[in-house]
């Protein structure tokens, strides 16, 4: 395994991840013990969890940080949920993109308590690393072509560091080019 760079750790340290099982939620740590994907953990302020706030203080790059959003999908009465990965400067196109895709009448962000339920993460940390494994996990063409990105880690209170190749080697991952959007620059 080979460090995250310097440039997009910021002022973080970042340790092998199952050296740390105790900055892990567990289906994280589980998916991380299964699969022997790469990744690096390193523990963080969990009132700093947010994006914005994280970036700032620790001096990660915008660009480097990948938001995972739990959707939920419905046609009749049925209920279909996917993990969607966009950079942090961008939004996921629920309306259009999520909606086809998990082919409902209406698509919406999973309620906070059922996100955080099922997938057994604290909102805030949720992660597709050990995401539920009938829920596809798609990957914005964006954060696909980064190298490294920081992503949730199960829990507020730490980070997990990544290349992008792990989040397109978990099961049932997908590249999804046009998945999310840019944000204007002054909504970041």
């Amino acid at each position: 395994m080979s460090l995250p760079p310097a440039d997009v750790l910021g002022s973080l340290e970042a340790a092998p991840a199952l050296d740390r099982p105790d900055l892990l939620a567990e289906p994280v740590r589980a998916a991380l013990a299964a699969t022997g994907l790469d990744a690096y953990v390193t523990p963080i302020d969990p009132h700093l969890a947010d994006t914005e706030n994280f970036c700032a203080r620790y001096g990660v790059p915008l660009e480097a940080s990948a938001n995972a959003v739990v959707v939920r999908g419905v046609r009749g009465e049925v209920e279909r949920f996917a993990v969607c990965m966009t950079l942090a400067t961008h939004r996921v196109d629920v309306n259009t993109v999520v909606r086809k895709r998990l082919d409902a009448r209406k698509a919406s962000f999973a309620p906070r308590e059922q996100a955080v339920a099922l997938s057994g993460m604290e909102f805030g940390g949720i992660t597709p690393v050990g995401a539920p494994a009938d829920w596809p996990i798609w990957v914005d063409g964006a954060v696909a072509d980064q190298d490294w990105l920081c992503v949730g880690s199960g829990i507020r209170g730490s980070k997990l560091f990544v290349p992008a190749a792990t989040l397109l080697g978990l099961p049932g991952a997908e590249r999804v080019d046009g998945l999310a959007r840019a944000l204007p620059s002054t909504a970041l």
